[in-house]
């Protein structure tokens, strides 16, 4: 195994490597040459949690998706097909993205380019930062080759953003976002030339050409921000939050709020498959202080879909069910708690945590996330398979539950009281100093 592969291994978590081997396995049978790439690579080098797994194949990504879909249980949840790229949750919630290796030409500044298959080398070379363009080999002849055409190692070692290209602000204005959330994110510095390209695309207007399609996925990206608090403030600093609706330049930009937001979500363990849909909660903390011309203003200029808008407007009633439910005094035992929130999507667990004004609303969300979650983890897949329940099996899940509740049931064992220590001798009259007297 090179050091490449173990330093992946150990940096994933188990779920997610064990998707890496069934998306391998399935590239090998279909003859494609398949490479971890973009995100995930940059993360496992630099030392970060490990979001998605990024997944570049020299060939048809569709296909290789629809392969995994059938004999992995992998849902597909979105395709892009002119860059012939799949997003993908597979099981235990391993969100995965499948693309083809592609080049990209710009004929006209911001607008759609002309996508053409590639070799890798050729992909990493057109993409947007050095730091997104390093490629390891899932190859049987070339297991755990690096690939590094623009030596983004490097720039991940001196913590540094690096555009790739002269006109990669031009050919691509939305870039300009994606660099300081980048910056924010991974809390690395702007080299001084791109960073004068930036500048200088910004004096050139560019800004002005980045479509409503590119800023809605952009504020998507920046809704699954753990920092999104951090990063609207950068935003706002560079005055690129004004791209969105000009009011949130002002106090309308709801700041106290989305550091409230960004401590709640510090909350939730990483690693846990908790179901969430970010984007409904960030709207409804982003467009709290808009009157509803500027709501309607902004939903327009960042061409936001019917799911993104109707996942906003519900979230306050649903809620506020929730609520109701929580305030139970039959959810007095832990695994009944647990058992009600794990199954309640995690955007509604933090909108009450912003919003209830209930005492026992508050702590009961604050002990799942800081006890009961954390107690769940104790019980492995390996702790199960030692009870000889089969791994994949329909039991498996299902006894993993059972163990679950019970653990979160039991009463902590009290440690053993530490026995009392003897109590001292007498003094004698030999120790009681000089010129002392015995007491009569």
């Amino acid at each position: 195994m090179s050091d490449y592969m173990f330093m992946l291994e150990s940096h994933l978590s188990t779920e997610q490597f064990e998707v890496v081997g069934q998306v391998q396995a399935l590239a090998a049978q279909a003859n494609l040459n398949l490479f971890l790439t973009g995100g995930a690579m940059r993360d496992v080098l630099g030392g970060f949690p490990v979001r998605d797994l990024d997944f570049t194949v020299e060939g048809n990504a569709l296909k290789l998706a629809k392969a995994a879909q059938q004999k992995h249980g992998a849902t597909i949840l979105s395709t892009d097909e002119l860059r012939k790229s799949v997003e993908m949750l597979f099981p235990h919630g391993v969100t995965v993205e499948l693309a083809m290796a592609r080049q990209e030409r710009f004929p006209k500044s911001g607008g759609k380019p002309q996508v053409t298959p590639a070799t890798i080398h050729e992909d990493l070379r057109s993409r947007d930062f050095t730091v997104n363009a390093v490629a390891l080999s899932l190859n049987r002849a070339s297991l755990g080759l690096p690939i590094d055409p623009t030596n983004g190692v490097g720039d991940i070692e001196r913590k540094e953003l690096r555009a790739i290209h002269n006109y990669s602000f031009y050919d691509d204005p939305a870039r300009m976002l994606r660099l300081i959330r980048f910056k924010v994110r991974l809390n690395f510095v702007i080299d001084e030339r791109t960073r004068l390209q930036y500048e200088n695309a910004r004096e050139a207007e560019m800004l002005t050409r980045i479509s409503a399609e590119s800023l809605g996925a952009e504020l998507r990206h920046i809704a699954n921000e753990p920092a999104a608090g951090d990063l609207i403030q950068a935003l706002a600093d560079e005055k690129l939050i004004e791209l969105y609706s000009p009011a949130l330049a002002g106090p309308k930009l709801n700041q106290p709020m989305f550091a409230k937001l960004q401590k709640a979500r510090q909350l939730v363990p990483f690693g846990i498959d908790v179901r969430m849909n970010a984007m409904p909660l960030f709207l409804n903390v982003l467009l709290e202080k808009l009157n509803a011309k500027e709501r309607s203003a902004l939903i327009k200029a960042a061409a936001l879909t019917s799911r993104d808008v109707n996942g906003w407007q519900k979230l306050e009633g649903a809620a506020t069910k929730l609520e109701r439910d929580l305030k139970s005094p039959k959810l007095q035992k832990p695994s009944l708690l647990y058992q009600a929130l794990i199954k309640a999507p995690t955007e509604q667990v933090l909108y009450l945590l912003l919003h209830s004004t209930q005492r026992i609303v508050q702590d009961r969300i604050r002990n799942y996330f800081q006890k009961y979650l954390p107690l769940s983890l104790e019980i492995t897949d390996e702790v199960v398979s030692a009870t000889g329940v089969a791994r994949g099996s329909p039991k498996f899940q299902r006894t993993k539950d059972e163990m679950i509740l019970t653990r979160l049931d039991a009463r902590p064992k009290k440690p053993a009281p530490e026995p009392e220590p003897p109590p001292p001798p007498p003094m004698s009259s030999f120790a009681r100093g000089p010129g002392s007297r015995p007491a009569r």
